[in-house]
């Protein structure tokens, strides 16, 4: 939502829907584009109340905390700016659906190269 701001920064366009994959034509260090503010993005991981015990290794989370609810990151269009990003995160039921949630295909790199 192009109408609040985060900390200081400057005031964003509310386009009021999702936009095409690379539409800023901007990617992060990893090559990745779009992981904030377009739609929120399912996570494998199960839910934990806080990080104690977290896996450090990269690979969804999915021993312990609650099963029934997954992680969301990023936040999407229609979240105050303040969710998008990578450390906002919240937890919802595997059957919801919204316009609002995604997800992203992704492969382990060690996958990719056998």
């Amino acid at each position: 939502d192009g109408n609040s701001t985060y900390n200081d920064g400057p005031k964003g366009d509310y386009r009021e829907e999702t936009t095409p994959v690379d539409f800023f034509k901007v990617a992060n260090a990893w090559g990745l584009c779009d992981m904030h503010g377009n739609v929120d993005e399912w996570c494998q991981d199960h839910w934990h109340n806080s990080y104690l015990d977290a896996l450090e290794d990269g690979s969804a989370w999915t021993t312990g905390g609650d099963a029934s609810l997954r992680v969301s990151r990023g936040g999407s269009w229609l979240n105050n700016l303040r969710y998008c990003r990578s450390a906002s995160r919240g937890d919802l039921p595997p059957s919801t659906r919204n316009f609002n949630i995604g997800f992203r295909v992704v492969c382990s790199a060690l996958g990719a190269l056998q």
